[in-house]
């Protein structure tokens, strides 16, 4: 059995999805593991006719590659309409999402009407004091799994079972939207809509952890595909101003449902430099001409919301603070390309707080408020990165960066990235190399 782990190393928007559709063009099953369709996964396809962008939410972004078995694991939670929108939209563009190439896990939660209205009412009710969701309905969700009284996708084919489940949530979450002046929702339309909704969802959904077992047992390649970056993880990141569920290497374990040893790799995914979306400390950001630079270059607008995402300079004190919990075997850097022009670039190698100089320092939103980057420079580069295909190719200060990085972390450097293409990507070591 071999598998990697595609992690993002930062808050997030690192280009996952460009790397999975990379790496399943070598795996046999492609997995996610966490999270729902607050964020997206932005893919550029070469069709013969020119570059096309796709954009999936939910559906692994192993999907474009003919052959591969895509798999929502019982970790994401999952809203239906986006779901059926996502592939219709894809069996439209001729990309087969047809039952048992694309399979749904009997345990994944759904995300429920008035979860989206909780998540949208009360980040409207925080004011300056947001957290910048998305409004997706994906942490209500979470919650009502935590609370023992969540949907599930085996629910929705049984009409006993699943008006068994809304009565436990649907009176409280009913009068919580009453009170902040939202919509409330009737059980027997919701029992009739996801009753319907069931029975398209049906032949996609299978036992999680048996597909994977037998995955495991012929000896398949697997890839394990995450959301959002390692410093949103709820137990581990800048809490408050982080996500709803695990995504750090270790919440494969939970949401997939493997054991620890059958991990396999872990490759944490890091841009050049850094972005944020929504509220939260970012000690890099660069609130300038430079900042306005890069999310220029790099098209940094969410691919969920739109939102233009903050952008600053690369986090190496963030970076080996989320090598600690994700145990990062090597790293893959990305958008590389879009610094270039800029006459320098610069990585932050420690903090300084009250005089004194931190390597590592801890990931609360608080403790990050007032700290000091201390940032390296180095010089920048000009020359155009997209035709680079060796590391050696790369101009001598791109590559200097690289290598800077990769000292400053301490972790080996197996891709980089030169441009949003499949083929726009220098590989040092193949994913599923020892």
């Amino acid at each position: 059995m071999s598998s990697c782990v595609v992690i993002g190393a930062q808050w997030g928007d690192e280009g996952k999805g460009k790397l999975v559709d990379l790496f399943t063009e070598q795996a046999d099953l492609v997995v996610r593991y966490q999270g729902g369709n607050n964020a997206g996964h932005t893919l550029v396809v070469d069709t013969g006719n020119g570059p096309v962008k796709r954009v999936v939410h939910l559906i692994p972004s192993g999907i474009l590659h003919p052959g591969k078995t895509c798999l929502i694991a019982s970790g994401v939670v999952v809203d239906l309409d986006v779901l059926f929108r996502e592939i219709d939209q894809l069996q439209q563009s001729s990309i087969n999402v047809s039952p048992g190439r694309l399979l749904v896990s009997l345990d994944a939660h759904v995300i429920m009407p008035f979860h989206r209205e909780i998540d949208k009412a009360r980040e409207a009710r925080l004011d300056e004091r947001r957290i910048g969701t998305t409004g997706r309905g994906i942490g209500p969700a979470y919650e009502d799994r935590t609370a023992r009284r969540g949907v599930r996708t085996r629910d929705l084919l049984d009409e006993k079972r699943l008006r068994a489940r809304l009565e436990t949530v649907l009176d409280e979450r009913n009068a919580v939207l009453a009170w902040m002046g939202a919509p409330t929702f009737d059980m027997d339309v919701l029992v009739e809509t996801y009753l319907t909704l069931g029975k398209r969802l049906a032949p996609y959904l299978t036992p999680c952890r048996d597909v994977i077992a037998r995955a495991q047992a012929a000896g398949k390649q697997i890839v394990y595909e995450g959301a959002q970056g390692a410093l949103l993880d709820v137990a581990h990141g800048t809490y408050p101003f982080v996500t709803s569920s695990h995504t750090i290497s270790g919440g494969v374990c939970t949401g997939a449902g493997i054991a620890p040893q059958d991990v396999g790799t872990v490759i944490g995914i890091a841009k050049a430099y850094c972005t944020r979306v929504g509220s939260g400390p970012f000690p890099t950001e660069l609130s300038d001409a430079t900042g306005d630079f890069i999310r220029k270059a790099g098209h940094e607008f969410g691919s969920t919301t739109g939102r233009p995402r903050r952008c600053g300079w690369f986090d190496a004190v963030a970076l080996r603070s989320a090598h600690r919990f994700n145990g990062f075997h090597r790293l893959a850097i990305t958008k590389l390309d879009v610094l270039t022009g800029l006459d320098e670039v610069r990585i932050c190698v420690a903090y300084e707080v009250n005089g004194k100089r931190h390597d590592v320092y801890d990931m609360d939103a608080d403790s990050l408020v007032g700290v000091t980057p201390v940032f390296e420079t180095l010089p920048g580069w000009s020359e155009d990165l997209s035709a680079c295909k060796t590391i050696e190719s790369l101009p001598a200060n791109a590559r200097a960066l690289i290598d800077r990085i990769a000292a400053v972390t301490g972790i080996e450097t197996s891709i980089v990235s030169v441009g949003p293409e499949r083929n726009e990507t220098i590989v040092l070591k193949a994913p599923f190399a020892p």
